[in-house]
């Protein structure tokens, strides 16, 4: 869920492995043509952005013209389109012409790549030790390596949240949602008429539908696969999960499809008593953006009366005495198998240290740097990211637009996220349910009301199955 592109933007960074089944299957690249190995050094490297929209460029040019002058190396940087990326990277990589370094790369994407032998690992490896493995998030490093392997550099995180309305809940004398049950009994209480109980996504067509029933999945103990790889979305605990969905979506939400926008837009108008979105909404919560202002009815001479009353869960648990899980997204700098080696390393070096404030704080909301600081200051990058602004129109900083209390949630939260199949060694998999969206597409049936929820996790199980043996 992210922002380069308006109005969904990096809110679904995980769109960027979308299609990469269909266009990078599994051994494609194996037999391709042109250079495979290392560029010969010319102190001139390609670097692929996915921050393509006009002021994120220009903030991206001014962090390469400072490292350009100290460095001496030539930084080309190409705006790339989240869309199109998957069928860029099929035809460079079958000419030979793969850029050095992407930057934003997603989880599924990284282990796509991976997958298909268009990463050099070793230089993440380098670049991770140079800057001090001890500086990055533990449980960053450990969702973009391979074992032992790095296969890219983690650079930052967003984080989905459940946000409810603090004032709502107290006048009804409702729990604070943590955990199933807390949310389905909120989510019921708070439907009355002309408000819903909570808005998710339904989409069929969006991978922001996945990544909201991902993070309800992980609470309920529901995976993608098991430790043997095996797809497990027919499990009992993934037809509990599908079950509450589908209470969230269809019995205590509004009807129909419900998108990206339409959710927050529903929140935002005080129509809905809960929202499951991402860290990026802080700063439209917060009313800096005008093309995003909340407009409930207090909202209107009060632009900041939905932040005060609105409360964030980080992550759920499917009750007491189960443990609670955090869905996130990771973006990470991939230096990729034909990059100029020294070059494409002082870059990335570079983004992740002099430059690294500067990268993440062109949207600190849902940039949280996943470095923590240097040897010498532990806690450098975190104190200045609290310290960044947030918003479009209006800049706040951001430990002024939200209590300490919340930042602090937020940072741990990262070091506990979790996602499907990662560790599991099914990363591919991962990029390719991302593409074909098989999840997505038995939640709309499910919520739309043609098919049950045990239906629908037969549904996505027989889908991503099949999706597997594919990819085999």
């Amino acid at each position: 869920m992210h922002k380069w592109i308006r109005p969904l933007g990096r809110r679904a960074r995980s769109t960027l492995a979308a299609g990469l089944a269909a266009a990078l299957g599994t051994g494609l690249l194996a037999g391709c043509a042109g250079r495979t190995g290392p560029a010969r050094p010319d102190n001139r490297i390609t670097v692929w952005s996915q921050e393509n929209l006009p002021p994120q460029m220009a903030a991206t040019r001014k962090i390469v013209d400072r490292f350009e002058k100290r460095t001496g190396i030539h930084v080309k940087v190409v705006g790339v389109d989240e869309k199109q990326l998957p069928q860029l990277i099929m035809s460079a990589a079958a000419a030979g012409t793969l850029p050095d370094v992407i930057g934003g790369v997603p989880l599924g994407q990284v282990w796509q790549m991976y997958t298909n032998g268009l990463l050099n690992t070793k230089a993440a490896g380098r670049i991770v030790d140079g800057l001090g493995r001890s500086t990055f998030d533990a449980n960053a490093l450990g969702l973009t390596s391979d074992k032992s392997r790095d296969l890219a550099v983690p650079s930052d995180a967003w984080l989905q949240l459940l946000v409810y309305r603090k004032d709502l809940l107290a006048k009804a004398g409702l729990p604070v949602p943590h955990t199933y049950g807390q949310l389905d009994h909120d989510a019921k209480a708070l439907k009355t008429r002309g408000r819903d109980g909570i808005s998710v996504a339904t989409d069929p067509g969006d991978p922001f539908t996945q990544q909201s029933f991902e993070d309800i999945a992980l609470a309920g103990g529901c995976q993608l696969v098991n430790g043997a790889g095996q797809v497990t979305l027919d499990s009992p605990a993934c037809r509990n999960s599908f079950a509450l969905y589908d209470r969230l979506g269809r019995t205590y939400g509004e009807p129909g499809t419900q998108t990206v926008d339409s959710t927050r837009a529903t929140y935002f108008a005080g129509k809905s008593g809960m929202v499951l979105w991402s860290t990026f909404l802080l700063d439209e919560l917060a009313g800096l953006r005008n093309d995003a202002l909340p407009s409930c009815p207090q909202c209107k001479h009060d632009k900041g009366f939905l932040a005060r009353n609105s409360g964030v869960t980080t992550a759920l648990s499917a009750g007491p005495g189960h443990k609670s899980a955090q869905f996130g997204e990771i973006a990470s700098w991939a230096v990729t198998k034909t990059a100029e080696t020294g070059a494409s390393e002082k870059f990335v070096r570079y983004m992740l240290d002099q430059g690294y404030t500067s990268w993440f704080g062109m949207s600190p909301e849902g940039q949280i740097p996943v470095r923590h600081g240097t040897a010498a200051a532990p806690d450098k990058y975190l104190k200045a990211w609290r310290a960044s602004t947030i918003g479009v129109d209006t800049r706040e900083r951001l430990d002024q637009a939200y209590p300490k209390a919340l930042l602090d949630q937020l940072v741990a939260a990262v070091g506990h996220m979790q996602r499907w199949g990662f560790k599991q060694g099914q990363g591919a998999l991962v990029g390719a349910t991302n593409g074909q969206l098989p999840v997505p597409k038995a939640i709309s049936a499910m919520t739309g009301g043609q098919t049950s929820p045990a239906q629908a996790a037969r549904q996505a199980q027989d889908e991503v199955s099949a999706l597997q043996k594919s990819l085999q």
